[in-house]
């Protein structure tokens, strides 16, 4: 399998070559000091909230295949999405990654390291605007099998071969907040039933070019600590999706065959009162 992880020079080859879309998806302030030459900005990447009934993904879809494709995106040219660095901007070069993949675009990379990496390499910074000509793709329905709705992760509880991995932060494990923008963002604080935990940070290490995602077999051996294999189904979520498509990422660069994520994540599942929910400390502890 080819990685979905390209480096600061492979990159810089593949731009000089014209062959790549950059996608910046820091806040429009760090774009504006100094981004790769030729990025777009597209920091809703990160921002955007999506529900995942069938209204939300079909608004999720519109307005994602647009403004990819105004970015330039025509299914030919490498999207190569990138963030401050792995660990800094709660996944969401990945999140571009994953709605990307989930729109069924054929060609999609994450800067491995971010714009952190691509500095420490010491390549060029620019401050100039880009106006990429407009374009567009075709949408691969059958790519939507990666997206969960709330049913989906309903039936996920009853599944006893599925593992769902919650990867949100400690504090939101254990039930003491109900998210990153504050303990009391959303009406209710826990875990779905049956969640197992791995805090998304795991699967990252330091390296010379700042975080980066561990090795196939670390990010194995941390899957290991809660039962998971290469052919355990796995069906992820967050707060909103971000954190979950960072380890979306490190699990397939793994080679875990089977990764979904409920994208409505926290976010959707707590503001629900008919859906289940754990609270407190897990496992009776």
């Amino acid at each position: 399998m080819e990685s979905a992880l390209i480096t600061p020079e492979e990159l810089r080859i593949l731009s000089d070559a014209d062959l790549a879309v950059l996608i910046d998806t820091r806040d429009p302030e760090s774009f504006a000091a100094g981004h790769i030459a030729g990025a777009v900005n597209m920091h809703d990447i990160f921002t955007f909230l999506a529900t995942s009934d069938s209204a939300g993904i079909a608004a999720l879809k519109e307005k994602f295949a647009a403004e990819f494709g105004a970015a330039g995106l025509d299914g030919s040219k490498t999207a190569v999405i990138y963030e401050a660095s792995m660990n800094s901007g709660f996944g969401q070069s990945c999140r571009g990654f994953f709605l990307l993949s989930f729109l069924g675009y054929p060609k999609v990379k994450v800067l491995h390291g971010g714009f952190a990496a691509w500095t420490a390499e010491g390549f060029p910074v620019s401050t100039a605007t880009s106006a990429p000509a407009p374009a567009g793709f075709a949408i691969d329905a059958f790519a939507s099998a990666i997206m969960m709705n709330a049913d989906d992760m309903l039936a996920a509880i009853a599944d006893p071969e599925a593992v769902i991995l919650d990867v949100r932060d400690i504090d939101e494990w254990i039930a003491t907040s109900s998210s990153p923008y504050g303990k009391d963002f959303c009406p209710r604080k826990g875990r779905i039933p049956g969640a197992v935990w791995i805090e998304w940070y795991r699967m990252m290490k330091p390296s010379a070019l700042g975080p980066v995602f561990k090795s196939k077999e670390e990010v194995l051996a941390e899957c290991a600590t809660v039962g998971i294999t290469p052919d355990t189904p796995v069906k992820l979520y967050c707060f909103k999706g971000a954190r979950a498509s960072n380890t979306f990422l490190a699990l397939k660069e793994a080679g875990v065959k089977d990764v979904a994520i409920y994208f409505g994540s926290w976010n959707e599942w707590s503001r629900n009162p008919d859906l289940p929910i754990e609270t407190g400390l897990p496992f009776g502890a």
